[in-house]
């Protein structure tokens, strides 16, 4: 039992680095590096708390946090793709606005510069036998997990399935040869930096809803963590997946020792730690999209 509710707790913590680090694949396969998913998490955790606030309805917060995510998706690709910034300083940018914004709107809300108020989480869905599995059945039973596998699948059928894909990703490698096609390929990278910002969002969601509540900075870095698990992961939507299933049960186990005696700094450095050692080259090395981070000039200029 102590095994399952270990694979519970990896999995439910996962959710959002899943989530994020999908979005993050889908948008860098186009070519845009995106560090904003720090500042889209976070926007969509505040969202889904003045959403759920405000309506006292769960779904309606899950809509408003998808809706900053996006919002915030926009920003970003206004910036990188129309105006041809820098796409790290634009990210970077994006992750501190996200820190001041979040918390200005909170202080004048909820009257309170450090916590929200308490809102309304999602509710548990009843799914029969599934919902009765001994420690994991909590966890299947949450909506976002189950949208979490599916999307994840969906990526992965999305990004090297389908035509939208096939074309994304010829964008990601040689913009240039895709456009004498006739391909947009402006549009194309900024359809996928707003999927990527829409999950970002609905991870922020899933923080808000377990909390059921926000608190300032209540990301704590697991956006860069999510990067990290989509660069582990390859580019890819299960690679990603299973990364983020790594640093959730890193987490999970640094749960799990507090309190036995094991230092408290070396459990806070665990899940980091672990990142960083995935990045050196522990589980293989990985090739970034041929044109990543490099601004498209259709006039070549």
């Amino acid at each position: 039992m102590s095994l399952l509710l270990f694979l519970a707790a990896a999995l439910r913590i996962s959710v959002p680095y899943t989530l994020a680090a999908l979005g993050a694949a889908i948008n860098e396969r186009g070519g845009v590096i995106n560090i904003a998913l720090e500042g889209m998490m976070l926007n969509g955790a505040l969202a889904y708390v003045l959403g759920a606030h405000f309506s006292g309805d769960p779904w309606t917060g899950v809509a408003a946090a998808i809706a900053a995510g996006v919002a915030t998706g926009a920003l970003h690709a206004l910036v990188t793709v129309v105006a041809r910034a820098d796409q790290i300083t634009s990210g970077l940018g994006i992750n501190l606005l996200a820190a001041g914004l979040t918390k200005f709107v909170l202080t004048q809300v909820f009257h309170s510069s450090s916590n929200s108020a308490r809102v309304v989480g999602l509710p548990e869905w009843d799914l029969g036998a599934l919902s009765r599995v001994p420690g994991l059945g909590p966890v299947f039973s949450t909506p976002l997990v189950l949208f979490a596998i599916a999307l994840v699948l969906a990526g992965q059928w999305l990004l090297f399935r389908s035509v939208f894909g096939l074309r994304l990703r010829s964008i990601g490698e040689r913009p240039e040869a895709a456009a004498t096609l006739g391909l947009r390929v402006s549009v194309y990278r900024t359809a996928g930096v707003l999927i990527s910002g829409a999950l970002a969002g609905l991870a922020g969601a899933w923080l808000a809803s377990e909390q059921h509540s926000f608190t300032d900075g209540m990301t704590g870095g697991r956006g860069y963590i999510a990067l990290a698990a989509m660069i582990v992961g390859k580019w890819s939507p299960f690679g990603a997946a299973a990364a983020c299933l790594l640093f959730g049960a890193a987490e999970a186990l640094q749960i799990t020792l507090q309190g036995s005696g094991f230092p408290n700094e070396l459990l806070q450095m665990m899940p980091y730690l672990v990142t960083m050692l995935a990045l050196a080259g522990f589980i293989g090395r990985a090739t970034a999209p041929r044109a990543i981070g490099v601004p498209y000039d259709p006039e070549g200029q």
